[in-house]
C-alpha cells in the first residue's frame, strides 16, 4: 500500500475470504462503503489511499492528512471524477450497445433498447399502467451482477410506472410466460449519475421473465 512506511499510520490487511458471520457482516460493510464511491472510478492505487484514511480514522490513529483542510475539497473532487468516469463509460456503453444490436435475433427499438427474445410467451402483454410480477437477472456490460431476483429466489412485483424507462417500455414487449434479454442504454437506465453498484452512463443487461400481470 502506498505510504505504508509511515509509523504514524496504519495499513489494511487484506486477509482471506470471510468465514464467520461477523466477518461476513464486516465484508458487507466494506461493500456498502465501496458502492458509494464506485462511480468515481478509482484505480487500485487510489483506493489504497482511501483504505489508509479509513483505517486511520476507524482505529483512532494519527492521520497523514488534515481532514479540516482537505475534507471540504472532497465533494468537488468526487464530482469531477464521477463526471470523467461517466464520460468514459458512455463511450464503452455505446460500443457495447452497437455490438449487442448485431446479435442474431436482436431488435433495436426507436428509443434504443435492444430486445432479444429468449422464450416466447403465450399470455397477454402488460400496458404501462399495469403491475407485473417478474424474475430478472441484471448485469453490467462486463457481466458483473448488480441485482437479481433469480439469485434471491423470490420474484419481484412492481408497477411499470415505478421503474426505469427501459423496463416500462421493454416489459410491454414481453407476453406472460415469456423471457427476453433487455439491453438498456444509459439514457433509459440510471444516466450519468448512476447509483450504488452501477457506474454513471452504464449500459445495463437484464434477463427478464414475465410471470404475471397482477390484477389490482
Amino acid at each position: 500500500m502506498p505510504g505504508a512506511e509511515s509509523s504514524s499510520s496504519s495499513s489494511i490487511a487484506t486477509g482471506g475470504a470471510p468465514e464467520t458471520e461477523d466477518q461476513k457482516i464486516l465484508n458487507a460493510l466494506g461493500q456498502a462503503l465501496g458502492q458509494n464511491i464506485v462511480a468515481a472510478g478509482l484505480s487500485p492505487d487510489e483506493l489504497a489511499f482511501v483504505q489508509r484514511g479509513l483505517s486511520d480514522a476507524a482505529l483512532g490513529l494519527d492521520a497523514d492528512v488534515d481532514l479540516d483542510q482537505y475534507g471540504p475539497q472532497i465533494q468537488a473532487f468526487m464530482e469531477s471524477r464521477v463526471a470523467g468516469a461517466a464520460e468514459g463509460e458512455l463511450a464503452l456503453a455505446t460500443a457495447f450497445m452497437d455490438e449487442q444490436a448485431g446479435l442474431e435475433g436482436a431488435e433495436r427499438t426507436e428509443s434504443g433498447i435492444i430486445i432479444l427474445e429468449m422464450t416466447a410467451g403465450t399470455g397477454p402483454s402488460p400496458t404501462a399502467d399495469d403491475t407485473v410480477q417478474v424474475h430478472y437477472h441484471g448485469t453490467l456490460r462486463d457481466g458483473t451482477v448488480f441485482d437479481s431476483s433469480v439469485d434471491r429466489g423470490e420474484p419481484a412485483t412492481f408497477p411499470l410506472t415505478g421503474v426505469i424507462p427501459c423496463w416500462t417500455e421493454g416489459l410491454q414487449r414481453i407476453s406472460v410466460g415469456g423471457k427476453s434479454r433487455l439491453v438498456c442504454p444509459p439514457s433509459l437506465a440510471y444516466g450519468p449519475q448512476g447509483r450504488p453498484g452501477i457506474p454513471g452512463n452504464a449500459a445495463l443487461v437484464f434477463e427478464v421473465e414475465l410471470l404475471d400481470i397482477v390484477q389490482n
